[in-house]
């Protein structure tokens, strides 16, 4: 299927125009950057007849178009990838609150926007990532990482790689761990990791596993899904990366291991409301669901969905603990992170 990324002037043209004033549509704003999506926005048309618009950008361009534009954008769907900018979004007022039994049924309320007093919700996480921690299985010891703590103990010196402090991903899990440890203990442990780092922070989260499989450091930080790609890949040298390194969920004996999330929430000033919610619902279906798990190695959010995607079965299925923390706390904590990470000097 032909990929319908549409600039701004010919969207709301489309968006507009009263040659399609019949046609049903929905307008979606998506972070999401993969190419398996595309089978999941043919079955929604296909079952709906629901025709989609689509623009895709990152999290921030997206909120940014979003003030922009204000009461004259064409969103229907905002779709996210992180807790943090899901909150923000929120925090903003570019969402309108949502009420759907079928959404509140299926997904749980910690993985939800806070509660409206109409009882409706700014936006739903449809599925999560964990970020879990690999290590050189020759070079390290199991138990030296099994807390995130420990990414920051002296014994991990020198060993440590990890993506910028300042992605969405890490500010996530940093705002997390603020949640748990308060403001002094995270700011040591922050300066930490600075001491431990084997390299300055770049790259992303699949470049910090080759890191560790090539002896460059010993120690990342990933989410889950950039190690599931490579745990299915053909290619001889990933498979040689996975044969290297072994992977940890944190914290399984305290408060559990953090899981960011993929969601999605109705725009404040969207054109086609009763639509939005259709697709929204539809992300919650037990086939969208597992096209979350089997097609992008994400967890899926609603409950009792069949997982048989082979890699997340290895990682141990969906049988670990996660933390129970709202995002949309995780999500408010951003800021404070980003002021301990500057004076940690953690890039």
């Amino acid at each position: 299927m032909l990929k319908r990324i549409l600039s701004l002037s010919l969207f709301t043209l489309l968006a507009s125009s009263p040659a399609l004033a019949q046609e049903q549509v929905v307008n979606i704003y998506s972070a999401r950057h993969y190419p398996s999506d595309e089978a999941l926005y043919s079955q929604f048309t296909r079952t709906t007849g629901i025709r989609i618009n689509r623009v895709d950008a990152d999290d921030a361009g997206i909120l940014a178009r979003l003030r922009a534009e204000g009461s004259a954008s064409p969103a229907d769907v905002i779709l996210l990838v992180d807790a943090a900018r899901l909150w923000r979004g929120e925090a903003d007022g570019l969402f309108q609150p949502v009420k759907s039994t079928i959404l509140d049924a299926a997904i749980p309320a910690q993985l939800r926007g806070a509660a409206g007093s109409d009882g409706g919700s700014a936006w739903y996480g449809f599925s999560t990532r964990a970020r879990v921690i690999v290590y050189d299985k020759i070079k390290v010891k199991r138990e030296d990482v099994d807390t995130y703590e420990e990414l920051g103990d002296a014994k991990n010196k020198g060993r440590l790689c990890i993506r910028s402090g300042s992605h969405p991903y890490n500010l996530s899990l940093f705002g997390a761990v603020l949640e748990h440890l308060g403001d002094q203990k995270t700011e040591a442990w922050l300066k930490g990791m600075v001491d431990n780092m084997a390299r300055a922070p770049k790259g992303g989260d699949t470049d910090q596993i080759r890191a560790v499989a090539s002896g460059e450091c010993a120690v990342a930080v990933t989410n889950t899904y950039y190690l599931a790609r490579l745990m299915r890949s053909s290619k001889p040298e990933d498979q040689a990366v996975v044969e290297r390194v072994g992977v940890v969920f944190p914290n399984q004996s305290s408060w559990g291991t953090h899981v960011n999330i993929a969601g999605g929430a109705v725009a404040k000033h969207a054109k086609n409301p009763a639509n939005a919610v259709k697709f929204l619902e539809y992300l919650a279906s037990p086939q969208a669901q597992e096209h979350f798990a089997n097609g992008n190695n994400e967890w899926p959010t609603a409950k009792g969905v069949k997982l048989d995607n082979p890699a997340l079965q290895a990682m141990g299925g969906n049988s670990f603990k996660s933390e129970t923390i709202p995002i949309s706390v995780v999500g408010r904590n951003s800021v404070k992170v980003q002021q301990m990470l500057d004076r940690a000097g953690f890039r």
